[in-house]
């Protein structure tokens, strides 16, 4: 009994792994014809008392969805922006994090800008208040107003950027929902802001903070590191998701491309649909969508997005019964499918199919009409394949 059970097992994860395979080979085909913009833009700041420079990377087909999405805002623009979008475009169009708009904010003076308190060593110093109100009155406000953003946004800094990114949180907490710093200078003016986190950080936010630290073989960060590290993790464990993470194989030059990498990962851990509910969709049908939902309305709260079970996830399902047999789930998955997206003609498409696999023609003729319709009142690309389902019943 158990070897079957086990083997059974077995099955059902080769079988979900191979429609995971599936969904991310259809993602990278589709990748071609995608519309990827990027834009410059100039903010007039009266709090600098200059221009700011900004490059934007908006997600694929922006401009004909209504989504919004959640925002990652880079320090250190330039030298981050490329390879930040790839690793956003990489991790996203595999379901491992949203699509996410990019904000690359180009250096002015990056000494005085991140640093929190003035260094004489340092002449322009001191500036990182200024800038955060910069941030907060400025620049969150403009992007807000012009682009579909969402309420949760993250803040990515390396170095004496990853300094500024750790001041936001000590300071101004309710500007961003996750900070990812990499190799982050704590040990400015003898461990300052180590000192601020002992006064400052909270045991309760607002809302759920991440907040990811890693860093290279660099020997001289790790006391300060290990400090702030001990301090979040004895005051703030309950409000604030936190890792620091040492990759002694890595040094300051090359740590920024896999700290963003990881770091993403990690800011978006909850993202991705557990396996255990798959395993639970496919063993009972009633009970695993609800706990599919339920996934996502978790995920809706933890990332302030409004989601609802993708069309395409609930369409997968059905598949996956129809492959094993089950008609009768089948049926039932593609019937909820109708009900949440009446206007896709996909749904009736696939209904129209398990129909047709269980000899109930009429039914299937119907569901295919149906597609066919909707498929050619939005100029959809699979309309053939809808009249081709139709016309087949038709004869």
């Amino acid at each position: 009994m158990k070897n079957g059970i086990f083997e059974s097992l077995n099955k059902l994860f080769l079988l979900v792994f191979s429609f995971t395979l599936l969904a991310i080979s259809v993602s990278i085909a589709q990748k071609s014809n995608d519309v990827i913009s990027k834009t410059e833009i100039t903010i007039i700041s009266k709090i600098l008392d200059e221009e700011r420079n900004i490059s934007i990377y908006l997600p694929e087909n922006y401009e004909l969805t209504t989504q919004r999405y959640p925002a990652l805002f880079l320090l250190d623009g330039p030298g981050n922006f490329q390879h930040a979008i790839g690793a956003v475009d990489f991790l996203s169009n595999r379901g491992i994090i949203p699509k996410l708009i990019v904000i690359a904010i180009h250096n002015v003076d990056r000494n005085r800008d991140f640093s929190p308190v003035y260094d004489e060593r340092i002449p322009t110093s001191g500036g990182a208040e200024k800038f955060l109100d910069f941030f907060s009155e400025e620049l969150i406000n403009h992007i807000d107003n012009n682009y579909r953003v969402s309420n949760f946004k993250i803040i990515l800094g390396h170095s004496f950027g990853g300094t500024f990114a750790a001041y936001s949180l000590l300071t101004k907490p309710n500007i961003f929902d996750a900070y990812i710093t990499i190799s982050p200078y704590l040990h400015y003016a003898d461990n300052y802001l180590v000192k601020e986190a002992k006064k400052s950080l909270k045991s309760n936010y607002d809302s759920h903070k991440y907040f990811y630290m890693t860093v290279g073989n660099e020997p001289e960060y790790f006391s300060a590191l290990e400090k702030f590290s001990s301090i979040i993790n004895e005051k703030s464990t309950k409000t604030i998701d936190f890792e620091y993470s040492n990759w002694t194989n890595e040094n300051h030059v090359t740590i920024p491309y896999l700290g963003l990498y990881k770091g993403l990962k990690f800011v978006f851990t909850d993202w991705q649909l557990p396996l255990v509910d798959w395993q639970l969709a496919l063993i009972d049908q009633e009970k695993g969508l609800l706990a599919i939902d339920e996934h996502y309305k978790k995920t809706s709260a933890n990332y302030k997005m409004k989601l609802k079970t993708p069309e395409n996830l609930i369409n997968r399902l059905g598949y996956i019964y129809l492959q094993k047999k089950d008609l009768e789930n089948a049926i039932k998955i593609f019937t909820e499918n109708v009900k949440r997206y009446p206007k896709s003609p996909n749904v009736y498409d696939s209904l129209g199919e398990a129909f047709e696999t269980n000899k109930q023609l009429k039914l299937a003729k119907k569901n295919y009409q149906i597609a066919y319709d909707l498929g050619t009142s939005v100029n959809s690309i699979n309309t053939s394949v809808y009249k081709k389902n139709l016309d087949r019943l038709k004869q």
